[in-house]
């Protein structure tokens, strides 16, 4: 969707609470592929498809824009010689002045040159589309057959590529195949394995790693997110949960994460018999169609809880050196053994089928929460016999 028919529409690639990724001025902890862009562009090396991989939530999309920016601002290197034989200026950074008139125009959502494609909002359904369809990505070709009125590159960022469907997907292998000149096409993917290896072997591949703890509160700071009122004990129960997506973090800050975390922990801490009045009251405050997003971030904490449970009698230093007291008190009266740690890996997978396909059907949240508690009750009492 043209970046100025999304003014009114919620957009599937921002979080809430924090501004898009085109609109986020300072980009924390990717050095490393800002200069492997940078040598790509001074080189004129630069590829027409670039597939950007890494952790969801470490920055790719506000690297995939800063670069967007930087290619609309900025005259390709390597032109021909001044008159005294002089060489065109290198670029020397990625950075673009907010007063460029192309800061501006994507700030207002209005630049020419950039396109935008990701799961689009169903105004009837008050809901996003499940998937990238074919006909998002027929408007690529259009786009890129169109010749620019200023003369500049054309950019397409795909965000996220594995959101495609598979009609949506070998629309975007041809355009791959047949790239029209000064045009590019960024596919921003968490999972690369799930794309089409076709895709993949027509695309320079740029891994971003993930953010070191520093990095990850600079991030957050830097999208607005205020982390002073944090406790020490909070800022790792944040780096626990989000695995260092600033993204993820965001939301468990904005949507109560961090308390259903300690809820959760709570109820895991009365097992082998499960504690009916807190499970209920928890149930009770995420029913409602108002507590949706609510609902998601609670499964996506419980999910992260889960998995860390079952790793926990592993010899894994750098999963216990995170650990808070509390968590280590209730994962270690939990699971003792190897042999119950495979018995809540299972457990983890089944309630994570279950609490995503009862989300899918629109179960009930309070139902769903209370059956996926008294399913754990029952492996807790299997594990303290093992």
């Amino acid at each position: 969707m043209p970046l100025d028919q999304y003014e009114a529409l919620p957009r599937f690639d921002q979080i809430e609470g924090a501004p898009h990724p085109s609109q986020t001025q300072h980009l924390v902890g990717q050095e490393r592929a800002e200069a492997d862009l940078l040598d790509a562009f001074n080189s004129q090396r630069l590829h027409h498809g670039w597939l950007v991989t890494g952790p969801k939530g470490i920055g790719k999309a506000t690297l995939i824009w800063k670069f967007a920016k930087f290619l609309r601002a900025t005259p390709a290197a390597g032109g021909e010689q001044g008159l005294f034989g002089d060489a065109p200026d290198l670029a020397i950074s990625l950075d673009i002045s907010p007063d460029h008139p192309v800061s501006r125009r994507i700030l207002a959502q209005s630049e020419p040159g950039i396109l935008g494609i990701t799961r689009g909002y169903d105004e009837k359904r008050k809901k996003f589309r499940q998937a990238i369809s074919v006909d998002d990505v027929r408007t690529v070709k259009s786009f890129f057959s169109m010749s620019s009125s200023d003369g500049g590159k054309r950019v397409v960022i795909i965000d996220c590529a594995e959101d495609m469907n598979a009609s949506a997907a070998n629309a975007v292998l041809k355009v791959l195949e047949e790239p029209p000149r000064e045009t590019y096409l960024f596919l921003i993917s968490h999972q690369p394995a799930q794309l089409l290896p076709t895709i993949r072997s027509r695309c320079r591949t740029i891994d971003l790693r993930p953010l070191n703890d520093t990095h990850f509160f600079e991030a957050l700071d830097a999208a607005g997110i205020d982390t002073e009122s944090l406790g020490d004990e909070e800022k790792r129960h944040l780096i626990n949960l989000s695995n260092g997506s600033v993204g993820e973090a965001i939301r468990y800050i904005n949507l109560n994460g961090l308390q259903y975390y300690e809820m959760i922990l709570d109820i895991l801490g009365s097992f082998p018999d499960l504690n009916t009045s807190k499970t209920s009251a928890l149930a009770d405050s995420l029913s409602g169609a108002a507590k949706a997003r609510e609902f998601d971030v609670f499964l996506s904490v419980l999910d992260k809880v889960l998995h860390r449970l079952a790793r926990h009698s592993l010899d894994m230093s750098e999963l216990l050196s995170r650990a808070t007291e509390k968590e280590t008190a209730v994962f270690s009266a939990l699971c003792k053994t190897p042999a119950a740690a495979r018995h809540w890996a299972d457990a983890a997978q089944s309630v994570s089928d279950r609490t995503r396909h009862g989300q899918a059907v629109n179960l009930d949240p309070a139902a769903l929460i209370l059956d996926t508690f008294l399913k754990l009750e029952t492996c807790a009492k299997a594990c303290a016999h093992i």
